[in-house]
């Protein structure tokens, strides 16, 4: 968990999108965030977290449905959404937070 810890905290925006490897809707996350990750470059780094590998972490966020998408900013959430955003909606909010 300290890796994670050290990049969430960095100065650089931090998308994590917290999936399972089994659920449906977080199969479709991963073309848009490869999306969203190509259009918002070095501004923001996208990170996937499996909540059944890393169960600490997700308990510690309150993860209790996937995909569940949470935008760090220096270690402070400042964005979180569950289910399946549109793209336009995830590169809005990485932009508000910049």
């Amino acid at each position: 968990m300290g890796n994670f810890e050290e990049i969430i905290n960095s100065s650089t925006l931090t998308l994590v999108d917290f999936f399972a490897p089994w659920c449906g809707p977080c199969k479709m996350m991963g073309p848009i965030l490869e999306q969203v990750s190509s259009e918002v470059g070095e501004d923001a780094k996208v990170l996937k977290i499996d909540v059944d590998k890393n169960r600490e972490v997700s308990l510690k966020y309150g993860i209790r449905s996937v995909p569940t998408l949470i935008l760090f900013k220096e270690g402070d959430i400042v964005w979180r959404q569950a289910g399946v955003p549109p793209k336009h909606l995830i590169i809005e909010s990485i932009k508000n937070n910049l």
